[in-house]
């Protein structure tokens, strides 16, 4: 082991060869090569932040039995560990963009969607497929400022990229379309079986939203549902003073998003929060890495990070 963590500090963290890939990685350092007590420690050191125990170590050795292909079982048990849960994020960013993927993940199954500023830096299908929306649909418009237009923190990071237009998926067919989402004129009257407005409504106005959220109601069909999630400015007060994004123009609590949608015509049938802040609220004082803890989603949205809400038109 001493010559393990001896390469170890020869090779210093993230090293690179010059071409934007990792040198090459001695075996006896590689996850799914290394000998299976090594292994293990990789998984512990990695995901858990520690050391194994002597008894988790004694387990997993016995299940490995010199078997690399059982490894990835090995992750799996671990990530699915309590303490695995309790220790997932300690940092705030990271573990609010994975809550939000359990709030898309939970959305009801719908055949046509409304993406309200649903661009991905990071995935051409856009916000809602990347976050894992399970089922299949006919067709995703995303709405969406063109790269230029945006705030710099959301334009596209290559600035040739092509505008895109239309792109398949596996669930569905995503078409974008290049505009405001106060501005749903081209949209017709009931139309959509789900809207999803995922952090954006707060940059728009509170007029604004207002026509957001009328002409939401419009294009949705009877029955239809909107999901929003939004900072909770109760909680990001806390954090700080200002607005936490500089491209923000409202950020509302609770209460204010309740009265903003019944106001709109709309119903909500799920209240919930993202990023449980108890502690913050308790205290008075912002606790960021007990915040990223309390990643997912919770009952009393008014001490959470993020409101994440679903709606039914009435």
């Amino acid at each position: 082991m001493r010559s393990v963590q001896r390469a170890l500090r020869e090779r210093a963290p993230g090293r690179s060869n010059g071409s934007g890939k990792l040198a090459d990685v001695p075996d006896e350092l590689s996850f799914f090569t290394a000998p299976d007590d090594v292994a293990i420690r990789l998984a512990y050191n990695v995901l858990l932040s520690r050391e194994p125990d002597e008894g988790g170590a004694r387990d997993f050795a016995r299940v490995l039995g010199g078997d690399p292909s059982k490894r990835g079982a090995m992750l799996d048990w671990i990530r699915g560990s309590e303490e695995f849960a309790g220790r997932q994020f300690s940092t705030l960013g990271p573990s609010i963009h994975y809550g939000r993927g359990c709030f898309v993940r939970s959305l009801p199954p719908a055949r046509r969607i409304l993406d309200l500023g649903g661009s991905s830096h990071t995935n051409a299908a856009g916000g809602l497929v990347g976050f894992g929306y399970p089922y299949a649909f006919d067709e995703t418009i995303v709405v969406d400022l063109p790269s230029h237009e945006r705030h710099s923190l959301y334009r596209d990071r290559s600035d040739t990229a092509p505008a895109r237009d239309e792109v398949v998926t596996r669930l569905g067919v995503v078409r974008y379309r290049y505009h405001s989402m106060v501005d749903l004129s081209g949209l017709d009257d009931e139309s959509f079986d789900l809207v999803y407005s995922g952090q954006s409504i707060e940059h728009v106005t509170a007029d604004e939203a207002d026509v957001v959220l009328k002409e939401v109601a419009r294009v949705l069909k009877p029955g239809g549902v909107l999901a929003v999630d939004t900072p909770n400015a109760a909680v990001c007060r806390l954090q700080q003073a200002e607005l936490i994004d500089p491209d923000h123009k409202v950020e509302y609590t609770a209460g204010e998003l309740d009265a903003k949608l019944a106001a709109s015509g709309f119903d909500v049938i799920e209240r919930k929060g993202l990023n449980y802040a108890g502690a913050s609220v308790a205290s008075g004082a912002f606790d960021a890495i007990d915040t990223a803890k309390h990643w997912g989603l919770y009952a009393e949205p008014e001490d959470c990070y993020l409101l994440a809400y679903v709606a039914r038109r009435r």
